[in-house]
């Protein structure tokens, strides 16, 4: 093979690539397509809850999706990844969220510590200036409760969890480790 070719081999076969990794998926709640992955980002269309996308990629929380002849990021846990509809546990939309495929096999946190080892938290300092800035994004309660009711959020009681049973002491020095 002549070498000036393989770069455009590389290239044709990564646009083949790309293309074959589009996948179907299912909007679990009505939400806005953004222009931009960003929530403050301009608004391009809307998908309904039960309408079907097209996923072509995935970046943070947010997938870049069309739906009928609208293209824009949604976020990330309102669409489920693969066939089947609304009438999942709730678990699997998540799980199917998290993967860009619907491959049981390939689960990706969806949250957690990234870019930091245990090495990085041991040498961790109280910083007085971050909390300060911290500080300052806080919000009321009622705050809270205005930005929640405005995204018709409401609040659930959830039953508390049985207490812990304490633990017993081993009845023989065999069980003790």
């Amino acid at each position: 093979m002549k070498p000036y070719l393989i770069p455009a081999l590389v290239m044709l076969l990564s646009a083949a690539t790309a293309s074959a990794q589009a996948a179907s998926g299912t909007v679990l709640r009505t939400d806005k397509l953004y222009r931009q992955p960003s929530a403050t980002a301009s608004v391009a269309g809307s998908a309904a809850k039960g309408a079907s996308v097209t996923i072509l990629a995935k970046q943070g929380g947010w997938l870049r999706v069309t739906a009928g002849s609208t293209t824009g990021w949604m976020r990330l846990l309102s669409v489920r990844v693969g066939a089947g509809g609304l009438g999942g546990s709730g678990l699997g939309d998540v799980v199917g969220a998290a993967t860009t495929r619907s491959d049981p096999s390939r689960v990706v946190a969806v949250a957690g510590l990234r870019g930091l080892n245990e090495e990085d938290l041991k040498q961790a300092t109280f910083n007085a200036e971050e909390l300060a800035r911290l500080d300052k994004l806080m919000v009321t309660a009622a705050q809270s409760k205005s930005f929640a009711s405005q995204a018709g959020l409401v609040a659930v009681q959830v039953p508390a969890l049985a207490a812990p049973k304490p633990a017993q002491a081993p009845s023989s020095s065999w069980e003790t480790n």
